[in-house]
């Protein structure tokens, strides 16, 4: 006999963007049936409740032989660590509920971040014949996700070195990675491989991924290579001093609104939503503001600030001023 069709699933991870694609295939199929929208319905699991999910997806369907209800991030509340009794108690209906869910039934549960496999209602859609779940994992290194969804996804090569530069400046984050590999596909038009030069031409972030490698250096006490970066980025596209100094003085304005985060007892994952951060970035914040104390960023934005000045009143040259502030802020 054939193995019946899942009746619920559980989509979970941080490869949100493979995990997106997921979801809109399943709408997709939705759709394509006979009074597919008019059964679709979609809630927050953070403030809806167990009883009103189950109730939507056990309604009989509409002039449709399906009804698929999505939730959003209620596992990961109910089942996290210290969760009060109210979560207990929904764990528990769950559980109950969705081995018994009527035939039409697509409940799809989707959750930002992964679930422990032990995780009680994981091991349960794995163990249920109508139980579905699937763990979405970004990998480690973009630069090998580049190379092959180029070439697998739309028929395009694109060099490594390439990949390298892309995976740099877009960092975990997949879905834009592919916004802009889409945009170099069409720019070579298929006429020849994507190189490292159209990464640097049209990707508007490379200049930032630069100056995330000069912090770097700088906190690792490295001033000589922050020197050098700074140097490509004036050279490489003819950058203008200010906008580059611009570009310096974000970066240690997000580094001292991330460490003054972290020093209040914020989580690194809680980070962007908090202060409004590409998740790229956030992860680079946490990373660099270990390498300075709160009074050494304060101590260099007042430098910043100086040298400012001493740029727009035309006392010191732009290029120079702006070497003479890189040695300076050396901390090894």
């Amino acid at each position: 006999m054939s193995k019946p069709a899942p009746t619920f699933y559980i989509l979970h991870g941080d490869d949100l963007f493979t995990l997106e694609q997921a979801l809109a295939e399943f709408r997709a199929k939705m759709n394509e049936t006979d009074n597919g929208d008019l059964n679709t319905s979609e809630f927050d699991g953070t403030t809806a409740s167990v009883s009103e999910i189950i109730n939507a997806v056990s309604s009989y369907p509409f002039l449709a032989d399906k009804r698929m209800v999505i939730v959003k991030g209620m596992l990961a509340v109910i089942t996290r660590r210290g969760a009060g009794e109210a979560a207990k108690k929904a764990v528990e209906q769950l559980a109950e509920a969705l081995p018994n869910l009527p035939d039409w039934a697509r409940l799809i549960f989707v959750e930002r971040e992964p679930l422990s496999e032990k995780n009680k209602l994981v091991k349960l859609a794995q163990d249920t014949d109508t139980g579905y779940e699937k763990s979405f994992t970004a990998p480690k290194d973009t630069t090998g996700w580049i190379l092959k969804r180029a070439h697998e996804a739309y028929g395009a090569e694109i060099e490594p070195r390439a990949a390298v530069a892309l995976a740099a400046v877009t960092g975990s984050d997949l879905g834009r990675a592919d916004a802009e590999l889409v945009k170099l596909i069409s720019y070579v038009d298929g006429e020849r491989a994507i190189t490292e030069a159209d990464v640097d031409l049209l990707t508007p972030y490379l200049a930032e991924a630069r100056v995330f490698d000069m912090v770097d250096a700088m906190t690792e006490g490295r001033t000589q290579a922050a020197l050098q970066q700074l140097h490509r980025l004036l050279q490489e596209k003819d950058e203008d001093p200010f906008r580059v100094y611009g570009m310096i003085v974000r970066q240690f304005r997000l580094l001292l609104l991330a460490k003054e985060f972290l020093a209040a007892g914020g989580y690194p994952k809680d980070m962007a939503s908090a202060l409004g951060m590409a998740p790229f970035v956030a992860k680079k914040m946490t990373q660099q503001s270990r390498g300075f104390s709160l009074g050494q960023l304060d101590r260099i934005y007042h430098a910043l600030f100086e040298t400012d000045l001493k740029m727009k009143t035309g006392q010191i040259d732009p290029e120079l001023a702006l070497d003479l502030l890189i040695a300076g802020l050396g901390i090894g």
